[in-house]
């Protein structure tokens, strides 16, 4: 049953921009609020000499490797330093992949700089672009991604993992995702070889088992100028769409894969990726989480949640369960 809350009466265009303008501002006060740990924290004193050098020489050869992004996006604060070196603290880098529609750097405006913040390493990839095509920017002046077919930006997304990796000499990468970007990251662990290297999977919205396309065009007032996309380049939002061939590919295969930690987040308001509780996930290293359990005057939704302080507390327990606090209702 629906939680009965009052629906959210704002405008999608005033909703995207006090979400957009208020990134900032919300990531300062999580950031204020969390144990933030120095910059150099992130460098273990153990490693020797020797072995920093060619570690240091890894990063160099990881930056020059990096799988190219259409339409240069600038990273979000705190995300792909490739000298970041894992702690013991945190020894997984985290990689955070956007979602349909948008891109690294407006995606992670508040994760990334959170996550800098508690000691990790943080790597962000854009996926997914179509220069020429998504060239015009999302309203914002910024390309658009997460158009492309998504088993090809799950393959570019191993690609990237596999950079990360080679830079922070890491075991395994985390893996936080938002919509699409939630999804497709266990399109590579199921089909591509990722759950090697993969030890969590958190996802924020997660299409996990496809919307309507009904659902994808909700999408748009979020994104001004990518409505005809829809229907045109967006292989993935047909890919997404309940009934598509990816779709039954997905679900030819048990929803998890056995090594990997699973934690879905999704919020009721989600208008979307619908019905909202499709995005759950059945397996034995799963935890389905409902915003509004935790805080139920939250009126977060799909692209919200990206942003919402609750939300990105259950991120950081999801992260670091041995360390969970009580989730901030905010």
């Amino acid at each position: 049953m629906r939680t009965p809350l009052l629906r959210f009466s704002a405008t999608p265009v005033r909703r995207r921009l006090g979400g957009a303008i208020g990134a900032t501002v919300l990531a300062g006060a999580l950031l204020a609020g969390a144990s933030a740990a120095p910059a150099s924290a992130a460098t273990s004193p153990s490693v020797a000499p020797a072995a920093a050098r060619s570690l240091s020489a890894a990063a160099t050869s990881a930056a020059a490797e990096l799988p190219p992004d259409g339409d240069s996006v600038a990273s979000p604060p705190g995300a792909n330093d490739w000298n970041c070196r894992p702690s013991a603290a945190h020894p997984d880098p985290v990689v955070l992949v956007h979602g349909t529609f948008a891109n690294r750097y407006e995606n992670w405006l508040a994760l990334s700089p959170l996550l800098k913040g508690l000691g990790y390493c943080v790597f962000a990839l854009d996926y997914g672009t179509i220069p020429g095509i998504t060239s015009s920017g999302s309203g914002l002046l910024l390309p658009i991604g997460g158009l492309g077919p998504v088993p090809e930006s799950a393959a570019q997304l191993g690609r990237f993992v596999d950079l990360v990796l080679k830079a922070t000499g890491a075991a395994k990468v985390d893996i936080v995702g938002h919509s699409q970007g939630g999804m497709l990251p266990n399109y590579y662990l199921k089909f591509l070889g990722g759950a090697a290297k993969v030890g969590r999977l958190v996802g924020l919205a997660p299409s996990n088992h496809g919307t309507t396309l009904d659902g994808i065009t909700k999408l748009v007032p979020y994104f001004p100028g990518v409505a005809d996309l829809i229907f045109t380049v967006c292989q993935a939002c047909r890919d997404q769409a309940v009934g598509s061939d990816f779709n039954r590919t997905m679900a030819s295969r048990p929803d998890t894969v056995p090594g990997v930690s699973y934690t879905v987040i999704s919020t009721v308001y989600d208008e979307v990726v619908t019905p909202w509780r499709t995005q759950f996930l059945t397996g034995p290293a799963v935890d389905n989480e409902v915003l509004q359990n935790h805080c139920p005057i939250t009126l977060a939704e799909h692209v919200v949640i990206a942003f919402s302080p609750t939300a990105l507390h259950l991120v950081t327990n999801a992260l670091d369960p041995a360390h969970a606090t009580p989730v901030f209702c905010g």
